[in-house]
């Protein structure tokens, strides 16, 4: 059974959340502050923290930089704030995700899922650091890329782009998001690139076998 660990101080959410991941299957431990979520996140073993920015004693933002410090387990933010500010800075400190309140706790569980495969197959599951999804090899270190032990070359934003989809299977991702993931979100051009890219990496990985689906006016995914 999998083990998460949620630092909430709103017991309701906490609660709610704990709820969803318990009938999904998932064992859920609650932290209502931020040091004592510390405290449980470097003394016990969790397979991801679901964790909020608003905390009382300590953020959730120092909280993130002292597990990133001193240990690797996936960290999924969940808060609030809305500013691109606050995404920027989660991301920027090390956390795998940033979700804001209100959301779907299907989508928590999903998203719990997901960074927890994502985990398993850079780390425990592979040690090379690869990701395997049905005849598709992605080799992280050599940002190298085999569908059926023959590779397929792709340029760097290629590779960048279906290295996030892959890292974050069965997400939704709308264009606008890859754009600002891949591109950077001072980048200058237009989403349409996003679905150039697609196209091409299309082209390279798939023919029976189909790795990104379209998602028709939402975006696309990762299918693992």
């Amino acid at each position: 059974m999998k083990r998460v660990l949620i630092i909430e101080d709103d017991r309701s959410i906490a609660e709610l959340e704990r709820d969803y991941l318990q009938a999904d299957g998932i064992e859920a431990v609650v932290a209502e502050n931020g040091r004592t979520g510390l405290a449980y996140a470097l003394e016990e073993h969790f397979d991801l923290i679901v964790l909020d920015v608003m905390l009382p004693g300590m953020d959730g933002f120092e909280v993130c930089r002292e597990i990133r410090a001193r240990k690797e387990v996936p960290v999924l933010i969940v808060s609030a704030r809305r500013d691109d500010a606050d995404k920027v800075k989660g991301l920027g400190i090390g956390a795998d995700d940033y979700i804001v309140k209100p959301f779907s706790p299907s989508e928590l569980v999903a998203r719990v899922r997901a960074h927890i495969a994502r985990f398993e197959r850079l780390t425990n599951r592979n040690g090379r650091g690869e990701i395997r999804v049905r005849g598709l090899v992605i080799d992280v270190p050599a940002r190298r890329v085999y569908v059926q032990d023959k590779e397929a070359v792709l340029k760097n934003k290629e590779f960048e782009l279906l290295l996030f989809l892959a890292e974050n299977p069965n997400i939704v991702f709308s264009k606008e998001t890859l754009f600002d993931r891949i591109w950077g979100m001072d980048s200058l051009g237009d989403t349409a690139t996003v679905t150039v890219h697609i196209n091409r990496i299309r082209d390279k990985i798939e023919g029976t076998e189909k790795y990104i689906e379209t998602v028709w006016g939402s975006g696309y995914r990762f299918r693992a």
